[in-house]
């Protein structure tokens, strides 16, 4: 049975490192692996006879180091930072030689012999991980970026000595200009070789804080749980403080205001509002009462809440989003593979043409020192880190952003899938429309109130376990108290039915006849629509989802002496998308409530801004074609697939990729997973099932579909900017090798150029942390 084993690699300096250990691990039977540069991180599926030790033991036999990842919290150390320390030391100690070697005027007797004491540990304890690290390459028969700077340096350093001991450059006296270019002449490169190594050094540095700033957001996530907890032992209100390490699935756990819940679960007692933008990125409060769900990291921003933990430890939602980021953050775009093969070789190839350099200026006569700093520039101009940097920093950031916002990006594949899909198809319940029926509509019949008709069936109703019936209780229950309900019988297909205040009430489905008094809006409709301005004597009417009425109020000085007038639309355009029951009482028909699954308000939006991004959207459903198209008309999209099977789904997205479509598709539940994994972009409601999220390329945390415009936004913004990485990087070289080669460049020059190429790639991706969702 095949398995994923993760290991950290110790001793990389480049992408040719990560190359070269992620080469060997392919090379054992079976295994597939990727190697991450820029996480330190290699990841690898392997059958069953290899273990850990196995993949370890590779690693090593390259030359670097590698364990299993620690799973208990890292605590910061306080120790100095090595790197930082020698990129001090050697920043002191190259400036004065520097300066000296550019100022010519500067340049008093023996300048140079001082140049030679300052360079020299600047070469020796600075350029030491350079040194080191090829000396092991050598080792292993192989070549890496620090193979071209140490013999780049060193071979700055040694020609220097040469110079002032064998050659004239030691008399008293001497000075020589500095030029940007190849020098000729009794020349010495000590501000070449300490300026170099300083300038990689602080190059290494910037780019290793840099790269901890990219996996910020991630580290902020994994940190986001609480540490402690207070559990309530089963049978006792004694309440005890344990790690939240140690909660158990079934354990009863208590939640107080402004405290952080402690694992997935569900609310048994208690009443509050819980801020989900840790996880989310949604600012407004979510309710929360007995029976339903809770995330663990949310803060509880309102009352005392009773939670039985219903998922710990892995399993929980905010350990599955770290692990889609870590995974994520492992990918290689095509484009990078690319990069990474090219890097491969790239070294051997740079080692050659700096002697091949080398060799055409002294084969054609020209200064042997000149000759020799093209060549040193040769070596010290191409190091390929920028390129090895080029994708895995933006991942890192780009999905440590997307988790923020309640974005996750299963891989580098999607983010290129995200630029090719040109059509969206949308489930619609739950994706489109909230997945949650609500009463949109109340017909009493003469003699009875809406709120009476409402509290009478809502009571009868909470006895129930059908979706309807628990929609009718929850609309009631945010109005009224509810009195209690005895006597209560459901019958299956029929309804249900129970004594209330003493009169039996029974509801069923059923239809109110067409000469019923007006419909009026239940109270989920907005209070502040529907307006007649001052001395108006009529108003554009909106319906909310399923009505067929509204309550306009009249301004103060309208001719009406009313305060309000009832607007309805003929029995014969009551909605189709609406289901009726029928409430009865003592056997008397009293009224009819109507039913719908109310459209979320922000779809038509995110539906404009689907069109914005170059994307058609369409509508997939197993509902009938009324309700499909009256759906559609309000979100604004043209093609609707009504009555589709959740095999039909899969056929759809199947004609569409026939016609030449890349597409994408959006959807929540188990009948929208295969659809999803056919779909060349699968985009999954957090709040759906596991089996839809697991088929998708992308989770939406936030239960929104204005999510899925900002993770297409997301998307292909960090995949245009590993695109920019990997053509400046590719540029940079291009550009630089023949200027090197010509002679035009010094190699102190070539040293910066070349720090601050890798510098570039990463800040450059550290753009991605300020993206902002529309």
């Amino acid at each position: 049975m095949p398995q994923v084993i993760e290991l950290e690699i110790g001793g990389m300096t480049c992408a040719s490192c990560a190359s070269r250990i992620e080469k060997k691990l392919n090379r054992l039977d079976g295994v597939t692996a990727t190697v991450n540069y820029a996480t330190e991180k290699a990841r690898a599926t392997v059958p069953g006879s290899v273990t850990a030790a196995d993949l370890i033991a590779v690693v090593e036999k390259t030359g670097y180091t590698a364990s299993e990842p620690v799973t208990e919290p890292v605590v910061a150390s306080t120790a100095r930072d090595p790197l930082r320390d020698r990129l001090l030391v050697s920043a002191v100690l190259s400036l004065p030689v520097i300066v000296l070697a550019m100022v010519p005027a500067w340049q008093f007797d023996y300048w140079q012999w001082l140049s030679l004491v300052l360079a020299s540990p600047v070469v020796v304890y600075g350029g030491w991980p350079f040194h080191r690290a090829a000396f092991v390459n050598l080792r292993h028969g192989a070549a890496t970026m620090d193979t071209l700077v140490s013999v780049g340096t060193l071979a700055a350093y040694g020609w220097s000595l040469w110079a002032l001991f064998l050659g004239d450059a030691g008399m008293p006296g001497m000075t020589h200009p500095f030029s940007l270019t190849a020098s000729a002449g009794d020349a010495i490169y000590l501000e070449a070789a300490a300026g170099v190594t300083t300038f990689l050094l602080a190059g290494r540095y910037l780019e290793a804080r840099a790269k901890r700033h990219a996996g910020d957001a991630l580290r902020a996530l994994l940190e986001l749980g609480a540490k402690t907890v207070t559990v309530l032992p089963s049978g006792s209100r004694e309440e005890r403080e344990i790690p939240a390490a140690e909660l158990r699935v079934g354990d009863h756990f208590l939640v107080r205001p402004g405290e952080k819940v402690a694992t997935d679960g569900v609310v048994i007692d208690g009443a509050s509002a819980l801020d989900l933008s840790l996880l989310t990125g949604e600012s407004v409060p979510v309710e929360v009462r007995p029976g339903d769900p809770v995330t663990g990291a949310t803060v509880n921003a309102g009352g005392r809440l009773v939670v039985r933990a219903t998922k710990v430890g892995a399993d929980t939602q905010l350990a599955q989003m770290a692990r889609l980021v870590e995974d994520a953050q492992n990918g290689k775009a095509a484009v990078q593979r690319l990069a990474d093969r090219i890097s491969a070789v790239f070294v051997p190839v740079v080692i050659a043409l700096a002697a091949g350099t080398l060799g055409f200026w002294l084969g054609t006569g020209r200064d042997t020192t000149a000759a020799f700093t093209a060549a040193v520039a040769v070596l010290i101009i191409a190091c390929p880190c920028a390129l090895g940097l080029a994708t895995p920093t933006a991942l890192l950031v780009g999905t440590g952003r997307g988790a923020q916002l309640g974005i996750l990006i299963r891989g580098v594949e999607a983010l290129e899938s995200t630029r090719r899909v040109d059509t969206i198809v949308l489930d619609k319940t739950g994706t489109v429309t909230t997945g949650r029926m609500s009463v949109v509509a109340i017909v009493p019949t003469t003699g009875i109130t809406d709120d009476e008709l409402l509290r009478l069936a809502g009571a009868v109703e909470s006895a129930s376990e059908h979706p309807l019936g628990r929609a009718v209780a929850a609309t009631a229950n945010e109005r009224f108290t509810l009195p209690p309900v005895t006597d209560f019988l459901a019958t299956a297909g029929v309804g249900v039915r129970g004594r209330v205040d003493g009169v039996l009430v029974e509801v069923a489905t059923g239809t109110p006849p067409t000469d019923l008094p007006t419909a009026r809006l239940a109270p989920v409709a907005d209070p502040a629509a529907d307006r007649l301005s001052p001395g108006a004597d009529s108003a554009t009417v909106r319906l909310a989802p399923g009505a067929d009425s509204a309550t306009v109020r009249l301004a103060p000085v309208a001719l009406s002496a009313a305060d309000s007038a009832t607007v309805r639309l003929p029995a014969a355009g009551r909605p189709a998308a609406a289901t009726w029951i029928e409430v009865r009482v003592d056997g008397e028909a009293r009224g009819w409530l109507a039913l719908a699954d109310a459209v979320r308000p922000s779809s038509a939006t995110a539906i404009t801004a689907l069109r914005r991004l170059g994307l058609e959207p369409m509508l997939v459903t197993g509902d009938n074609p009324a309700v499909a198209q009256a759906v559609a008309a309000e979100v604004g999209i043209d093609q609707v697939f009504a009555g589709v099977l959740p095999a039909g789904k899969v056929d759809v997205v199947k004609r569409l990729q026939a016609n030449g479509r890349s597409v994408a598709m959006v959807g929540d539940g188990v009948n929208d997973a295969a659809a999803l994994a056919q779909s060349d972009l699968g985009l999954a409601m957090g709040a759906g099932t596991d089996v839809a999220i697991q088929a998708s390329d992308l989770t939406l945390v936030r239960d929104d579909l204005t999510a899925a415009v900002d993770a297409v936004r997301l998307s292909r913004r960090t995949l245009g900017i590993i695109r920019g990485n990997l053509f400046w990087a590719f540029a940079y070289n291009v550009a630089a090798l023949p200027l090197a080669a010509a002679g035009l460049l010094n190699p102190m020059i070539a040293g910066a150029a070349m720090a601050l190429s890798s510098v570039f790639v990463v800040l450059n991706s550290l753009r991605l942390r300020r993206f902002a969702p529309r």
